[in-house]
């Protein structure tokens, strides 16, 4: 047994540079707040003694809804230090969708945010907490943290961390214990959990020296804009930044102009986003620089800035590189690889289009997508396309309680992403297209089997199909191809409305179009490539 926990990342830092700014929380229009490591691992602490107190140690899992705050932190690596694993749930999920996820990684405990009125997290959150079974403990975050419970009869995290320590010894977890569960879709619609390991995580983290150079000598200052329940945000904005003792700069919700006044504000050296963030940044630079803002100041204090999520467009990396002089990194990986398995080589010249190359202690290589487990071919001609598989350090455990999805995606270590690229002759790789279906909507991941299901549950809905059409904003947009159940008078906008109330933000279809009929196969599948 090689112990560690993943929260050694703060510990260690905590310990080495007790005064220095962890987490800078800048509201949009308020004063910024500094937390420094040693404020971080106290509260910590306290969050780990609560959870203990109640009887949730290693093994049990405790969940958490939450943007980005300096509460996600807290938690998150609170729950770490008692030796539970952090079921990080998307702040936009409904009630029917949060009780799904508490059921499914059997979570004891959650943590949730208590939100706005436009976006009542703590709201939705309770009211999943009540239709899931086996969860036994709610704790909302209020803002405020002398505020009182926003919902009549529930404990705030600050009442139930009360007179609770600020020290605590983390627990000995072996690296091979389940850290974070990470939820992705699949193919079958129903979201399932990547099991990461401590190892898996703390590995892909302290993947920044050699991607970045990052250096606790010279530690950077990072703006955190990606939501840190997802995995890019998690490995690339927190827990890199945490192991080489750099600051996080916190904002909530992503806004381009809100993002370039603190970069100046807080000379902000590691940007990461998805491209549609470096797609509304340019598009608010001119009227941000008629207000004052030099430009020039902010791209001396630029370091770093790395993108992944959906291809960059070669047109924003070339502006971005000529209004701030930093040529940006594009990487690839997914929730199962903790995310990071490949990136351009920091120093080099772009390869426009290009992903990079594995990272260190990663192996990536093509395969035939026709091919069956034990019987994976590889494809090997430069330039040739085949579906991505990846082996190395960053590679999860399995899917929690899916035996057989897991055989599936994994053989001898290698795991099958189902993404299909090619390979130049010097080993750089390249996408090409995603999995069959999943559609990437401003850099989240919507899988159209889910979508569908919930439509068909409308009694006005007969058949549905989901395709992802092009979208200047976000990539993609969710658009519904629906057969209407017979007699059935609803309208595209009133089924649009009804799925807004269903599900998270990010999911539902923004455009309907009623259709007499579906192309289908002879064997009765539809044949989305002839939908648009």
């Amino acid at each position: 047994m090689t112990t560690y926990n993943l929260a050694s990342l703060l510990e260690d830092s905590a310990a080495s540079y007790p005064d220095r700014a962890a987490i800078v929380f800048a509201p949009p229009g308020g004063p910024s707040r500094r937390l420094s490591y040693a404020e971080v691992d106290a509260f910590a602490n306290m969050v780990a003694n609560l959870l203990v107190s109640r009887g949730i140690g290693p093994g049990d899992k405790v969940a958490l809804t939450c943007p980005n705050l300096p509460y996600f932190t807290v938690v998150y690596y609170g729950i770490l230090k008692a030796g539970a694993a952090v079921v990080p749930l998307n702040v936009l999920l409904k009630a029917r969708e949060v009780a799904y996820h508490l059921g499914d990684s059997d979570a004891r405990a959650y943590f949730c945010f208590e939100g706005t009125p436009e976006l009542p997290m703590g709201e939705e959150g309770y009211a999943g907490f009540q239709q899931a079974d086996g969860c036994e403990h709610f704790f909302v975050i209020t803002a405020d943290l002398a505020a009182p419970s926003p919902i009549e009869g529930v404990e705030t995290m600050a009442q139930a961390m009360g007179g609770q320590p600020a020290t605590f010894e983390a627990v000995a977890t072996d690296e091979d214990d389940t850290a974070v569960i990470l939820y992705t879709s699949g193919t079958t619609g129903q979201p399932k959990g990547a099991e990461l390991r401590h190892r898996n995580m703390r590995d892909n983290a302290l993947s920044g020296e050699a991607l970045f150079g990052a250096s606790a000598d010279r530690p950077d200052t990072y703006l955190c804009v990606l939501p840190l329940f997802h995995s890019f945000g998690q490995t690339v904005c927190q827990n890199g930044p945490f192991g080489y003792g750099g600051t996080i700069v916190m904002l909530p919700r992503f806004d381009a102009r809100g993002a370039l006044d603190l970069m100046k504000q807080e000379r902000i050296t590691f940007f990461a986003g998805v491209p549609t963030m470096y797609w509304g940044l340019l598009g608010a630079l001119e009227s941000a620089q008629a207000d004052g803002l030099d430009v020039t100041q902010l791209a001396d204090n630029l370091r770093i800035a790395v993108a992944g999520g959906s291809a960059l467009p070669v047109e924003v990396h070339k502006e971005f590189q000529k209004r701030f002089g930093v040529t940006i990194l594009e990487g690839y990986g997914l929730s199962e690889t903790s995310p990071v398995a490949s990136f351009s080589k920091h120093g080099e010249p772009v390869r426009v289009g290009s992903i990079g190359v594995p990272i260190p202690g990663v192996e990536m290589k093509l395969i035939d997508p026709a091919s069956t487990r034990g019987a994976w071919r590889d494809v090997e001609g430069a330039d040739e396309i085949g579906e991505i598989a990846i082996k190395g350090h960053n590679i999860m455990k399995g899917y929690h309680d899916r035996p057989e999805e897991t055989a599936e995606a994994i053989d001898d270590g290698w795991f099958r992403s189902g993404d299909l690229a090619r390979r130049d002759e010097d080993g750089w790789y390249y996408i090409v297209d995603r999995s069959k279906d999943m559609i990437i909507r401003g850099g989240y991941n919507v899988y159209p089997r889910e979508i569908e299901e919930v439509l068909m549950s409308h009694p006005s809905v007969s058949l549905a199909a989901v395709i992802g059409v092009p979208d200047e904003s976000h990539g993609e947009e969710i658009k519904a191809v629906v057969i209407k159940a017979p007699g059935a008078e609803i309208t595209e906008d009133e089924l649009v409305a009804w799925s807004k109330e269903q599900m998270a933000a990010y999911k539902y279809p923004r455009i309907v179009a009623f259709v007499d009929a579906l192309p289908m196969t002879s064997t009765g599948k539809i044949l989305k490539r002839e939908l648009s």
